[in-house]
């Protein structure tokens, strides 16, 4: 099994265990350990990965970090734990201390789930106060296995990880930043936007209040013709050869077909909902019945349910009150229309 195949897995596991584990040495011994195990690391050998590390801090003697991993017999990264209860945010500073005490090149902060990669790109031998690598593992992306994958015992090289560390820290930046304002744009950016030619009046508070929702809606339009537009492209190049409206695109052993059409209602209300929610977070499940679209990769938490019959198209979306309300479509891009029962119906899950 590789790399990714083991972190999957693993990823599964610590879904399952999270919400049992209470204290730090739980979430060490049952989520940190084995993450570090599977990076390659022989946790068990007290030389290359040692447990309560002494780092003594100016006048302070006898102060520890929770794990070192010694590589060439030198100490090359810190690890920091805390309880997978705990939020991270609060205990970077500690860890700041340490760093600067030994021949460390990285520090990482984790909760079991949530890691967080430092290093000295600022100022040589002093943490950086952000993180240039930041990966959830409840919601890992492709680019996280990869950056993750760089710390693997097997082909760890400083040089490497540190010659992309600069480019993924500011880029991270960036995408924060933008997710922010695509949430809710600031009066800043707003002003930013009107600046390049939008309006020329005078931007006071009230012209930036009343273009706030303009704004916010042009982007997620914007974003969603992007989604459609690829996944038109998509949808093209697997079909080019077929005529049929009705084309499948997944058959699974079990005789269930997955259309194109189905297909494309779950990246409709994934592009419609990836505004509140992580679009790892929203899968789908075909049946004989129906096209059903979860949240959590949970059929109990089933966001809405598609149905594509020969004379007839319809979902069905729960209102607050669990009534199960049918709403018929011609086309599947009406489900746009749809927005507000989808947030809805979200919310339910996401409290």
């Amino acid at each position: 099994m590789d790399f990714e195949e083991n972190l999957k897995k693993f990823t599964e596991r610590i879904e399952k265990l999270k919400d049992s584990i209470n204290t730090e040495e739980a979430t060490k011994t049952s989520l940190i350990m084995p993450f570090f195990q599977i990076l390659g690391y022989d946790i068990f050998n007290p030389s290359e990965f040692v447990p309560e590390y002494v780092a003594d801090v100016g006048i302070k003697k006898g102060e520890k970090v929770d794990y070192a991993i010694i590589l060439n017999n030198k100490v090359t990264i810190l690890i920091e734990a805390k309880s997978v209860n705990e939020n991270l945010q609060k205990h970077d500073s500690q860890l700041f201390r340490y760093f600067g005490t030994t021949s460390a090149k990285f520090a990482i902060l984790t909760n079991g789930y949530e890691y967080k990669f430092y290093t000295d790109l600022d100022e040589l031998n002093k943490m950086d106060t952000t993180p240039f690598l930041d990966i959830n593992l409840l919601e890992l992306k492709d680019s996280d296995v990869q950056e993750l994958k760089k710390f693997c015992k097997e082909i760890f090289n400083i040089d490497i990880i540190l010659s992309t560390a600069s480019d993924l820290k500011y880029a991270n930046s960036i995408e924060k930043l933008l997710q922010e304002e695509f949430a809710s744009p600031s009066d800043e950016f707003v002003k930013l936007i009107l600046n390049k030619g939008v309006y020329d009046g005078v931007k006071t508070q009230n012209v930036v209040d009343k273009y706030k929702p303009i704004l916010k809606k042009s982007i997620n339009h914007y974003i969603n013709q992007l989604i459609n537009e690829r996944l038109q492209i998509a949808i093209n190049n697997s079909t080019s050869n077929e005529t049929s409206e009705d084309i499948i695109a997944f058959d699974d052993s079990d005789g269930i077909v997955t259309t194109t059409e189905e297909l494309e209602s779950y990246y409709i209300v994934k592009s419609i909902l990836s505004e509140f929610v992580n679009p790892n977070k929203l899968n789908y499940k075909d049946t004989y019945s129906y096209f059903g679209i979860l949240y959590d990769n949970k059929v109990t938490k089933w966001i809405c349910r598609v149905y594509i019959k020969e004379n007839v198209k319809f979902v069905i979306i729960p209102d607050n009150n669990k009534k199960e309300i049918r709403y018929e479509f011609k086309d599947i891009s009406e489900l746009y229309n749809l927005k507000e029962q989808l947030i809805a119906r979200l919310k339910i899950f996401t409290k």
